[in-house]
């Protein structure tokens, strides 16, 4: 059943080289950390022992379902002490995989790992979605509380996501919806949404959650069972873990949820989802810590590489963190934000260094969201060197209004008491950035309890049809920005704005008027080596607003 070979121990001792500027560092191991001094990732090793699947009966028809093979392959290789799960060349139809410790599970190049059709092959487990205990079908690949794992290869994982999701006519072209039409499946009363089954038709009529709520069961989501879409791969709760080269693509819903997992590298992967994927994300970390992302290309349906710590309550109690993560050398195409933290961030985020990345046509490019509520503090956030192409909406966006409506500038609002509800963004330094194509180029909106503060933008290059807003926000440094909008009349909008500075200052030669000063709540904002000209057509002052606030150096 095993063996022992050349091949084998040179492709484990490939893979568990570490990356660049990494050490061999305990996880106990603290300190603060900078650019020069950047967190580090201990990464799994395994025996060269090698487990051929096809020793365990499976066939590489896409029609024999494998699942207790593969399943028996990862059992027996954990058992004898660890190694090599060899997925070879073939197609390989399966139900849901259960990762266990000590185990490479390496698809070849030439393989595909396909999840089968059947919703009855995944039973209903407890889970978690959106950060909040939900009833979720089992996940095609699962771990938990596991140490030393791997998924490795140059293969595919292919989570056969079309089969579960439900989705809009409007999403799809008119032959696309004609094919999934003549799939099978149902289609709304007014012919606008196609539904794999009856069960998840029910769930969206009934407008039914899957929150498992005190005194519910298992049993009671049911009569809805189709409608519980699971990610493709959730490993909760585990140590040392290497996902390196493969294509992970087609999954239910988010594609890689590492949970509560502590030494995870992300090296060198494929990870994509049709664009019309609702809940599409491509990888979200979530109370994770001590992390490595590099190398890799995301091409998806919602956010790409997001950082989540639980939502609410349920995620203050929890009281974990993402922290010490290095992303580099990224590439993100179609997705609602190239580098994401948030919304739910309740258990906090810090000490995260983004840099040498590339997003291409993603809905917006460095993408930090709240809301009240979520409680949570994010901080020491480090991004430098990222190019942005073709951004739909914002290039650079902080939002604390993440699903709820903002007031306006006239508008008096009873501002609510600080609390553990309330979440927190600090101390950001955004570096070096250059975005060809976007709506708006700079995004800030705080609360009027809790402004965004300690925000560094230094060195920003943003050509744009409009310029920046920055809304309820302290401390906001920029220095040598350049914004570069089509349309954009102010280029820059700032409103109950504090301690904002601006040194160095390019624009448009045909703008207008170039800040805008909008309330009453504004103090101390500073503006040099701008080639204002003194004009006072350049500066407004609207909504009661201090002309003394605004100076000029």
């Amino acid at each position: 059943m095993m063996k022992k070979n050349k091949l084998a121990a040179g492709m484990m001792a490939m893979i568990c080289l570490p990356g660049a500027f990494l050490h061999a560092q305990t996880s106990k191991e603290k300190g603060s950390f900078s650019w020069n001094n950047l967190p580090t990732v201990e990464q799994p090793v395994f025996k060269p022992d090698t487990f051929n699947i096809v020793q365990f009966g499976s066939v590489a028809d896409g029609l024999t379902l494998n699942t207790n093979s593969i399943n028996k392959a990862i059992a027996t290789c954990s058992g004898k002490g660890g190694g090599v799960v060899l997925i070879p060349g073939g197609i390989w139809l399966t139900g849901p995989v259960e990762m266990k410790s000590n185990v490479n599970l390496h698809i070849d190049r030439d393989a595909i790992l396909l999840f089968t059709k059947d919703f009855d092959q995944y039973p209903l487990v407890e889970g978690t979605y959106e950060g909040s205990r939900s009833a979720r079908n089992q996940s095609p690949i699962q771990g938990t509380n596991l140490e030393n794992i791997a998924i490795t290869g140059r293969g595919v994982i292919d989570g056969n996501g079309d089969v579960w999701r439900m989705v809009g006519r409007d999403r799809l072209t008119e032959s696309q919806w004609k094919a999934k039409v003549a799939s099978g499946g149902l289609v709304s009363s007014d012919n606008r949404i196609w539904f794999p089954s009856a069960k998840t038709k029910l769930a969206f009529e009934q407008k039914r959650g899957t929150a498992l709520l005190p005194g519910q069961t298992l049993k009671d989501f049911e009569d809805i069972k189709d409608f519980l879409r699971p990610n493709l791969v959730v490993l909760n709760n585990c140590k040392k873990v290497l996902l390196e080269g493969v294509t992970f693509q087609n999954s239910p819903a988010w594609c890689l949820h590492p949970v509560l997992c502590q030494d995870l590298t992300v090296r060198n992967l494929f990870v994509k989802n049709p664009d019309y994927a609702q809940n599409g994300d491509g990888i979200d970390v979530e109370s994770c810590k001590n992390v490595l992302i590099e190398g890799s290309t995301f091409d998806v349906g919602d956010d790409g590489i997001c950082i989540k710590s639980g939502k609410d309550e349920e995620g203050r109690k929890r009281g974990r963190p993402t922290e010490n993560v290095v992303i580099r050398n990224n590439v993100v195409y179609k997705a609602h934000g190239g580098f994401v933290i948030g919304s739910e961030m309740s258990g906090g985020a810090r000490n995260i260094f983004v840099y040498d990345c590339s997003f291409m046509g993603t809905d917006i490019g460095l993408r930090f969201k709240t809301a009240r509520g979520r409680g949570g503090v994010v901080e020491n956030i480090y991004v430098k060197n990222i190019r942005m192409k073709d951004i739909v909406q914002d290039a650079i966006l902080f939002d604390m209004y993440y699903f709820a409506k903002a007031p306006g500038a006239n508008e008096k609002v009873e501002v609510p008491p600080v609390t553990e509800a309330t979440p927190r963004f600090r101390n950001f330094q955004i570096a070096d950035i250059v975005c060809n194509g976007a709506n708006r180029g700079i995004f800030i909106r705080g609360l009027p309890e809790m402004k965004v503060k300690d925000i560094d933008l230094n060195n920003i290059v943003l050509k744009t049809n409009k310029g920046a807003e920055i809304i309820e926000a302290n401390n906001i440094r920029m220095k040598d920005l350049t914004l570069l909008s089509n349309n954009s009349n102010p280029v820059v909008y700032v409103e109950s704005g504090s301690n904002i500075t601006l040194n160095g200052f390019k624009y448009s030669p045909d703008a207008g008027v170039v800040f805008s000063i909008n309330g009453d709540k504004n103090e101390n904002i500073r503006v040099s080596n701008a080639n204002l000209s003194n004009n006072p057509n350049k500066v407004e002052f609207n909504n009661g607003a201090n002309r003394s606030v605004f100076i000029t150096e």
